[in-house]
């Protein structure tokens, strides 16, 4: 049926409704006598009943609604319109002829009877259609158990009615108030744990997990009974992702390692970082990089005067340039290639763009490859935080935020120590400039370039093997964008000086991250795909650390950001190092380079790297040298 005349059905009965309720409301006022003289007067009112019913509900929009979907809303707005009638009738009636022969108590009961007689037979349509979508629809459509019978599960429950590919078919909850009950007709039926026994008692085709507030310990007990069931499963993002803060079946998608990976949602003081970068130029070295590409979308967020981007990748910097254009077309934004390293560069951009605020994250952090490219790295991370740092400070920039790594402390590699000389250099040069120079270390980030993530699915899409180092090596692991906002809460409470610990929670067994992998993309570990001990890379720990033993970690006021106190060197000293550094650089003498770093990180367990891995990988956390005094 065309719209209009489906939309001239439901005028057609709402006026038929309005005369009904309004005669049913008159003549019951009169005990159903119709034969008093008062009666005679309903059929005058019945055209002005009419006309005001009609105005005022299609000033309200009534006509709007389908009635396949009619639900609260469109039941407040009935009400709403009924009592506006009632009342426009009554003044009408008041003005025309004093409400002469008519009995009040009609304009009290017209509203109520209006509002069942309109809304009546919208609720019976709509639970018609969808007992009828239950009935014959049901064949050719995907079964499904939800798990989660809360606010998320009912609103997919509501989707699913509609959806001609998914058929919901029951709840699991582990609230205990909840089972025997119903949503939408479906019943919650027991707990999660009852997952494998129901799935071959209803022939379950999906399990949709709709748990948005699901921590990840929560999320491994689902998903690894999943896996016993042996049966697809789907997941509603996380509350954090949920921009609408609805639940679709538009939303699903498999489940990701950063779901079973991932924490707590971070809790950041937003007054306070908008405050700190709002209105200000903020540059971002390294802008094209995983951090720094997060860095730059968290920021534009934040609507500062400008944001400079800068990175010695042509290709990272335009694919960063495109994306920020294209999602926020108002951001004063500057893309500019160059080399940290490359004083004359850095110079000329921070004496154009001036910069308040600069985060800090270029830098080559591959560490089998750095192990045998020392001139590179320190070129790069050393050196090359050097000369921005320096040029930060004589350009009057206000805060210069340093991205750290945990592989910096009790260094067992070429990546590492250099980060860590970096670290040092920074810290001190906080005291002989304006500048406020903070620094923030933390672990491994999920997806970024070069890490396991990437490769291991890589890897699996390969058919296998999936190649881990060792079946005890462990890392911490956070999100890129957890890991940006974190570093940008640093930025705001730092005041110079200091080292910011980022809580990474537990560290996770690179094995175990392997098999969810390879179970998350449908196959078995070790049947369908293997997976194979390659043995320590050079320069490559069983473990890593957040802080060294003698940097006494202290709480901040934020609870996912700690404090390492800093460890001063002699100025002078540190000067003179680096200068041997930029010399040996120029002659490309990485023996030279190798024993300066040494010098100046005695805890630098890597000298002897490129002859044997033993040394370093045999090291625990007791062997740490003694520091820098």
């Amino acid at each position: 049926m065309k719209l209009h005349s489906r939309r001239s059905l439901v005028v057609i009965h709402d006026v038929l409704m309005a005369v009904g309720a309004f005669a049913l409301a008159y003549t019951i006022r009169l005990n159903f006598s119709f034969a008093s003289p008062d009666v005679k007067y309903l059929g005058s009112l019945i055209p002005l009943v009419v006309f005001a019913q009609g105005l005022v509900f299609w000033r309200a929009r009534l006509y709007r609604g389908v009635w396949r979907f009619a639900s609260i809303p469109d039941l407040w707005n009935i009400i709403r319109a009924s009592v506006i009638v009632a009342l426009a009738v009554g003044l009408c009636l008041f003005l025309f002829n004093r409400l002469e022969g008519v009995p009040r108590a009609t304009l009290v009961l017209y509203p109520i009877f209006l509002t069942v007689f309109l809304g009546a037979p919208r609720l019976a349509y709509r639970l018609w259609k969808d007992q009828r979508l239950k009935i014959f629809q049901s064949e050719g459509r995907k079964r499904v158990l939800i798990l989660g019978a809360g606010r998320a599960g009912e609103m997919l429950v509501r989707d699913m009615v509609r959806d001609l590919d998914y058929f919901p078919v029951a709840f699991l909850d582990d609230s205990a108030r909840l089972r025997g009950g119903k949503i939408h007709g479906i019943p919650v039926i027991g707990g999660i744990d009852r997952l494998s026994e129901v799935m071959q008692d209803l022939d379950i085709h999906v399990v949709v997990i709709a748990i948005p507030s699901a921590s990840a310990d929560q999320l491994r007990r689902i998903v690894g009974l999943c896996e016993q069931a042996s049966v697809t499963f789907r997941i509603l993002p996380r509350l954090q992702d949920m921009m609408s803060g609805r639940a679709s079946v538009s939303d699903l998608r498999e489940v990701s390692i950063e779901d079973l990976l991932g924490r707590d949602s971070v809790t950041l003081e937003w007054e306070r970082i908008q405050s700190g970068l709002t209105g200000k130029k903020v540059l971002v070295s390294g802008g094209g990089g995983s951090i720094g590409s997060e860095l730059c979308r968290q920021i534009a967020r934040l609507e500062p005067a400008e944001l400079v981007v800068f990175d010695h990748s042509e290709y990272s910097l335009y694919n960063i340039e495109c994306e920020l254009r294209r999602t926020f077309p108002n951001l004063n934004l500057r893309a500019r290639l160059g080399s940290v390293a490359d004083k004359i560069a850095v110079e000329h951009l921070l004496a154009n763009s001036k910069p308040d605020v600069v985060f800090h994250a270029a830098a080559y952090k591959h560490v089998p490859m750095l192990e045998s490219q020392v001139r590179e790295a320190v070129r790069n991370n050393v050196i090359g935080t050097k000369t921005f740092a320096l040029s930060a400070a004589q350009h009057g920039v206000k805060k210069f935020v340093m991205i750290s790594t945990d592989k910096a402390v009790n260094p067992a590699n070429i990546m590492g120590a250099t980060k860590r000389v970096a670290e040092i250099f920074c810290q001190n040069l906080n005291q002989r400039w304006k500048t406020d120079y903070v620094t923030v270390r933390f672990g491994n980030v999920l997806g970024s370039t070069g890490s396991v993530v990437p490769l291991f699915k890589q890897q699996i899409a390969a058919g296998g093997p999936v190649t881990v180092t060792h079946p005890d090596i462990t890392r911490y692991f956070m999100t890129i964008p957890e890991a940006s906002q974190l570093i940008m809460q640093g930025a705001v409470m730092g005041d110079g000086g200091e080292i910011f610990v980022l809580d990474m929670g537990e560290p996770i067994k690179i094995s175990y991250l392997a098999e969810q992998m390879i179970r998350l993309s449908g196959k078995v570990p070790g049947k369908d795909i293997e997976i194979a001990f390659t043995g320590l890379r050079p320069g490559e720990k069983l473990y890593e650390e957040l802080f060294h033993e003698q940097e006494c970690l202290a709480p901040t006021t934020h609870s996912k950001i700690m404090l390492a106190r800093s460890r001063q060197v002699d100025w002078d000293a540190l000067s003179a190092v680096l200068s041997e550094m930029e010399a040996a650089c120029d002659e490309f003498n990485e023996g030279h380079l190798r024993m300066l770093i040494a010098n100046l990180v005695p805890e630098f367990s890597g000298m002897n790297n490129s002859d044997s891995n033993v040394v370093v990988f045999a090291r625990s956390k007791a062997d740490a040298a003694t520091t820098i005094n």
